[in-house]
């Protein structure tokens, strides 16, 4: 598909994910429809409706969300899985009414089951049941996949799904009720260091690892795929790099200047106790291989974080 000239209706355009999606895309010559949440609310099938008959897009990329981190998760198990369901479902549904060309669906690693063999294969996707803080999120963004397939099958409606792992860069939420793991480690780092604070207080034991992927390549990596595929199997969206939760708290303090200790919260839970992808399929079927290593990703979303701390901590 070429975008030049085509009209693409980014969901979450002015989150997180979807601001550099937006920003590759118009790049990519696209002309990108991106209203804030305010402007148009996806729970709203009326609105949506409405947005599709009156803008006429040829591909929507849905890339908003309910999400936050394990605290946010643990606490709002059902807002996460209703908004969720719901925003895909209708979103799918109104986008094949609406004659949409290509659907771009932004699952989530959260779908795998808890325990797998490493790296995670898009194969074994449904091996068993997701981690528990994680799983109303998780199974609402693996059903979008089972209605991309069988929309496809019924219908011939051109739907792909992303598995992304877990993302990180300039634009996160740094915001304490809805942070991941590395903004919230930058921010009680750099407020620790600055206040003399002797000890930092992280979550769990530190033994889970994760893969994370720095947010510039995981836009190029939807654009492209938006470019280049064209299949019902799901794909995996990663970095290939593994690091456990201690090693990245280590590296966090080494980047922020923060000398104190961290004091392992081992009665909060430690999520899925491994995560990383198996990321062939991205690689040979349109070309994705992230560039950006995490040492050097952590400094760019630092400096980020540091220059528009204002902002951001409001």
């Amino acid at each position: 598909m070429n975008l030049q000239d085509s009209t693409v209706f980014v969901t979450g355009g002015s989150g997180f994910l979807g601001s550099h999606i937006v920003d590759l895309l118009r790049q990519r010559g696209a002309r990108v429809l991106a209203p804030a949440r305010k402007q148009l609310d996806l729970l709203n099938r009326t609105a949506v409706d409405s947005f599709l008959r009156e803008y006429r897009p040829e591909v929507v990329v849905h890339a908003a969300a309910c999400i936050g981190g394990i605290g946010f998760t643990r606490t709002h198990p059902g807002t996460t899985f209703y908004e969720n369901i719901l925003m895909n479902t209708q979103m799918m549904e109104a986008c094949r009414l609406a004659g949409v060309e290509k659907f771009v669906g932004i699952g989530s690693v959260c779908a795998y089951p808890k325990t797998l063999p490493l790296p995670f294969s898009e194969d074994d996707l449904w091996l068993g049941y997701p981690e528990e803080t994680n799983a109303p999120y998780g199974l609402a963004k693996k059903m979008m996949l089972v209605q991309a397939q069988a929309y496809r099958q019924e219908f011939g409606f051109n739907a792909i799904h992303l598995l992304m792992v877990n993302m990180y860069g300039p634009r996160d939420k740094f915001d304490p009720r809805w942070s991941h793991v590395i903004p919230a480690l930058m921010r009680k780092c750099l407020e620790a260091k600055e206040q003399g604070a002797p000890v930092v207080e992280v979550w769990g034991d530190g033994s889970p690892t994760r893969e994370f992927l720095y947010v510039g390549d995981a836009a190029e990596a939807v654009v492209l795929a938006t470019e280049k595929y064209d299949s019902s199997e799901p794909v995996n969206i990663g970095s290939g790099e593994e690091i456990s939760i201690r090693e990245l708290a280590v590296l966090i303090a080494e980047l922020t200047g923060f000398d104190g200790e961290f004091s392992w919260q081992t009665q909060q839970p430690n999520g899925q106790p491994r995560r990383i992808l198996d990321v062939s399929r991205a690689q040979r079927e349109f070309g994705f291989k992230a560039r950006i290593r995490l040492r050097e990703g952590l400094q760019k979303t630092l400096d980020w974080y540091v220059e528009n701390r204002e902002q951001v901590v409001r």
